[in-house]
């Protein structure tokens, strides 16, 4: 193994210490394997990781050496961008926050080189803004307390690649390395493309693992799109009621988006509210903050079911629902 300095990172050792704190480590090589470092004390262990294909990086918050990082995931969310996992996600976040039982660990797929910029960040370049965002959700990861933060640093062309085989086996690896028992993804039905194909890579990956060591829930999350439409019964509803201060410390990390132009702080804050108060037309709201994810557990569990059929049954018993409402008017 080479010296710590001739790592490649997209960030300093100095830069990444400042902004976390305590020197968690990470650092990658561009190719090939992405290696692991941590600094304590002054000394330097070093860890090797599986392979990870493209530019990855990886963040221990809290310094604990890597095994322990990736076997105490309880909660996984996988993400296509930087601040997807504290939107869709939260309620894995909370969960975990504070438990020594229970631990998130994310991963992030992209390289965050084609998000928004505007305002300040408009003459940001594209590799600048890919610094920028890489940072910024190391921050969100420390304040969230995350097991551990992986960042693959894929270009979105690759993820949303159907040929290519990059992506699924990145997570392939993380998933092996920390088999957790609840993973939160993006839903089938969300309308950005890159979400669909991180969706799509991930599944692939879920589908290698031995069926005995898969996770016992998958939930596709809300993103470009909600999930209001499902019927109520096959809603999966996630109360993150009273955990406001840390959703707005989460937010707020990602100012390179939010000061940009894009108020995603304000927009998933009053997405949760309309879960909790739009759900139940004859009884008083029972929550304030609410998450709504649609169960993918039975496409993780069974290989033979078919993405686009689940998915459109799903469309289809709206569809039932909406018709059936309006027929004793419109239907004689």
């Amino acid at each position: 193994m080479r010296a710590l300095e001739s790592f490649h990172t997209g960030n300093s050792p100095q830069v990444c210490k400042d902004l976390l704190g305590r020197t968690p480590l990470f650092l990658s090589e561009s190719q090939s394997i992405a290696s692991v470092a941590f600094i304590a004390d002054g000394s330097v262990p070093m860890v090797e990781l599986p392979l990870l294909a493209g530019n990855s990086t990886i963040c221990v918050p809290d310094s604990v050496a890597m095994p322990e990082a990736l076997g105490r995931v309880t909660h996984l969310g996988v993400g296509a961008h930087q601040d997807d996992l504290e939107f869709m996600a939260f309620q894995g976040i909370a969960e975990c926050y504070g438990s020594h039982e229970l631990w998130f660990g994310g991963v992030t797929c992209t390289d965050g080189k084609g998000s928004s910029r505007n305002l300040a960040y408009a003459n940001l370049s594209s590799d600048e803004l890919a610094a920028l965002r890489r940072q910024e959700q190391e921050e969100a990861a420390r304040i969230g307390r995350f097991g551990i933060m992986i960042q693959l640093g894929h270009a979105s062309s690759e993820a949303t690649n159907p040929q290519s085989d990059l992506l699924p086996n990145d997570l392939f690896q993380i998933l092996t390395a920390t088999r957790p028992r609840i993973v939160y993804t993006h839903s089938p039905a969300d309308k950005h493309r890159t979400h669909l194909g991180v969706f799509a890579a991930l599944l692939q990956a879920l589908r290698r693992m031995p069926t005995v060591d898969r996770p016992s829930k998958v939930i596709g999350c809300e993103g470009w799109r909600d999930l209001d439409w499902l019927c109520d019964g096959e809603k999966v509803r996630m109360d993150v009621s009273g955990r406001g201060d840390l959703a707005e410390k989460l937010n707020s990390v990602f100012a390179s988006q939010i000061a940009g132009g894009k108020r995603y702080d304000l927009a998933v804050t009053g997405r949760r509210a309309a879960n909790a108060t739009f759900y139940e037309p004859r009884e008083g709201d029972h929550a304030s903050q609410v998450l709504v994810g649609i169960d993918l557990t039975p496409l993780v569990m069974d290989d033979s079911i078919d993405v686009i059929d689940f998915t459109r049954g799903f469309i289809r018993r709206f569809e039932d629902e909406v018709v059936h409402g309006l027929t004793p008017y419109f239907r004689k």
